[in-house]
């Protein structure tokens, strides 16, 4: 016997899904594109766990959300346009509001009536520079106190961002496992911010897990010239530095002494495929006479120095996709294949990533 749970896409049976088949919980928001992604005069399609999804802007500027099909011909409406805050199909040019029904067919004689065929709404918010979607059952929405992950850095003016895309053909789980566990900084080299870590303490807890490492950071952001140090490795020095990592479902913050904050936003869009976003924060808070400064001038400092940590970032990314890969294509050839798993944070990841993959 097998039930589906709607919650998750998942499948509860005697013999429940491997790990790396698991869905995810859908009752949570998930960022799916920056907001500088969304313009006024062009749809943009996104997919989140097998779902077609089209954002666009409204008259208002407000960012909308709806599957991403004209339920005319089926074809998907992110490849038309918007029109007066309405986006409109490619092929034959009707257009569907922010509620999802037909507004405009523009050959509709005068004796027919439009049709009433209606697209499903999305819930979407805005916030912290992302467009998040909520994908699940909107009563539990309207439930429960449910809010997207807090992002304060992003518009603080004392933290300078960068971003960097995640795009990789593998299993989310195999993603969070990696940012979770620090023990893998030699495929990294001269991108690593930390090294020699010692899992010191790991707590499970509702809907996340939190771990601290004791580690030795690189970096040392406590005088102006030591921004330098993200683009001159070999002015990188060690000190002893807390890093703290946390899952918390279903995405991933984590902070190494006062100095970086970096967090990754996941919208995993299918079982073998996987797309993240990395932000990477670094404080400017050690810089108190900067915080004299006129906020008109402090804010073109934040917006100059915006993807200073880019080519670091990238380059962590792409070492890491590159193993990510190879683990899902491993999976995928013999799924019985696993190897013992030393690191207790990975174990507790798991764990958690089973649960709401279940969750009503």
């Amino acid at each position: 016997m097998v039930a589906t749970s709607p919650a998750s896409g998942a499948t509860a049976s005697v013999n429940p899904p491997h790990l790396r088949e698991l869905g995810i919980n859908l009752n949570h928001w998930y960022a799916v594109a920056r907001s500088t992604e969304l313009t006024p005069d062009k749809p943009l399609g996104v997919t989140l766990w097998q779902q077609g999804i089209v954002l666009f802007r409204d008259r208002d500027g407000v960012a909308q959300a709806l599957e991403d099909r004209c339920p005319h011909r089926q074809v998907q409406l992110s490849s038309g346009e918007v029109v007066d805050g309405e986006v409109e199909c490619i092929y034959h040019g009707w257009r569907f509001n922010a509620a999802g029904a037909c507004s405009h067919v523009p050959y509709l004689a005068e004796n027919q009536k439009l049709p009433t065929c209606t697209l499903r709404q999305y819930p979407v918010r805005e916030q912290d520079g992302f467009v998040w979607v909520f994908p699940g059952d909107p009563t539990q929405l309207a439930a429960a106190p449910l809010e997207p992950l807090s992002l304060p850095e992003w518009d603080h003016l004392n933290y300078i961002a960068t971003v960097s895309i995640i795009d990789v053909e593998a299993h989310y789980s195999f993603l969070i496992e990696n940012l979770m566990d620090m023990y893998h900084g030699r495929l990294h080299d001269d991108f690593q911010a930390w090294a020699n870590p010692v899992l010191n303490t790991l707590e499970e807890s509702g809907d996340r897990v939190d771990v601290h490492y004791n580690a030795q950071s690189y970096y040392r952001i406590d005088k102006i010239w030591s921004v330098s140090q993200l683009f001159f490795p070999a002015l990188r020095r060690l000190h002893p530095e807390d890093l703290y990592v946390s899952y918390v479902y279903p995405n991933w913050v984590s902070t190494l002494g006062q100095d970086f904050k970096i967090c990754c936003l996941f919208c995993p869009t299918g079982p073998t495929h996987t797309r993240a976003y990395l932000i990477h924060f670094t404080s400017l808070q050690a810089f108190h006479r900067l915080h004299k400064l006129p906020v008109a001038f402090r804010r073109f400092v934040k917006n100059s120095l915006f993807g200073s940590a880019q080519k670091m970032l990238d380059g962590l990314v792409a070492q890491d996709v590159l193993m990510l890969e190879q683990e899902q294509k491993s999976f995928l050839e013999d799924p019985s294949r696993k190897g013992p798993e030393l690191n207790r944070a990975l174990v507790s990841v798991q764990r958690l990533i089973r649960q709401q993959a279940i969750a009503p």
